[in-house]
């Protein structure tokens, strides 16, 4: 079976440490992605590697029609997310137990139209796996975190990522947030940050920021905001923004995929956990997204990001 597209991650269980109290949820790009992609009615898989006491995930995602190609391991990825302000972009993270790297022979069943790789930490998606993932001809999507972060002392820090070109040759998308682009290209500006990126390889650049989404693609930029009614899910904003964008992109153009994905995250941002609202809710807010829709300047780009 062929599917439309494949999650390639661990699922993470994530303490989140913040001004309101401790919690622990369900996190992972892998359980977030998925989510997204079953509801919009795609063919939906999943490689994964989490502790069966964690086992509840791969019946939910089962239960939503996904394909879950899950191994069992002595613990799960566990992180520590500490949100120490009401800012829910300053955050640290933690690293307290992983449930170990991919291997060829876990990922050797797929096939997709798309791999998406959502990995925590560098390490835990070899570039081989990321070259055998390339070697099978469909989308590859990459989300720099997991090849930037590692752990020091139990804190995931991000370090430069010497040695990117051998992966980011392989790879049509990558998805980075505002704070990894300067981290890897020292640009500061979105749009110059994005096109350093895109000279690495990759044909698309998705970049997430405080007010928005910014996609570069083929010389050309595409945006739309961020519109929640009020933010209650930070944790797991990139993944759905990935798994939106990637999901909309089989069947639509960049400037469209973009705004859907702005829509979908949007309403994510509104709760806690894996996006769970229905596809008439993301139809009406991006139909209003497309209604407003204004050419953006740099200086809206920046006033969304100091407002944000």
């Amino acid at each position: 079976m062929t599917f439309d597209i494949a999650f390639v991650g661990h699922y993470t269980k994530d303490t989140i440490v913040s001004p309101t109290g401790t919690r622990t949820v369900d996190g992972g790009a892998i359980n977030y992605g998925a989510n997204v992609a079953a509801r919009m009615g795609l063919r939906v898989a999943v490689v994964t590697r989490l502790a069966r006491d964690d086992w509840h995930v791969v019946e939910a995602l089962e239960a939503l029609g996904v394909t879950a190609f899950a191994k069992a391991t002595p613990r799960s990825t566990c992180l520590r997310l500490t949100y120490p302000t009401d800012n829910l972009d300053q955050r640290t993270l933690e690293l307290t137990s992983s449930a170990g790297p991919f291997t060829l022979e876990e990922i050797a069943p797929l096939e997709a139209r798309v791999y998406a790789i959502g990995a925590s930490v560098r390490g835990e998606a070899s570039t081989d796996v990321v070259r055998a993932l390339a070697a099978k001809r469909g989308i590859l999507a990459l989300d720099v975190q997991g090849f930037l972060r590692v752990v020091r002392n139990g804190a995931l820090v991000s370090d430069g990522w010497p040695g990117k070109e051998a992966v980011l040759r392989h790879v049509t998308v990558l998805k980075t947030d505002a704070v990894e682009a300067e981290l890897i290209t020292g640009a500061s500006d979105l749009r110059a940050a994005a096109t350093a990126l895109a000279g690495y390889g990759p044909k698309e650049v998705l970049l997430t920021h405080r007010g928005g989404v910014l996609v570069y693609h083929d010389g050309a930029f595409h945006e739309a905001p961020w519109t929640p009614e009020a933010v209650r899910g930070r944790s797991g904003r990139g993944d759905t923004c990935t798994a939106s964008y990637l999901s909309r992109r089989l069947t639509a153009p960049p400037e469209d995929a973009v705004m859907w994905a702005a829509a979908v995250t949007s309403l994510k941002l509104e709760a806690e956990g894996p996006f769970r609202r229905t596809l008439q809710d993301i139809e009406a807010l991006y139909a209003r997204l497309r209604r407003d829709r204004r050419p953006p300047t740099a200086a809206t780009i920046e006033r969304r990001i100091r407002s944000a």
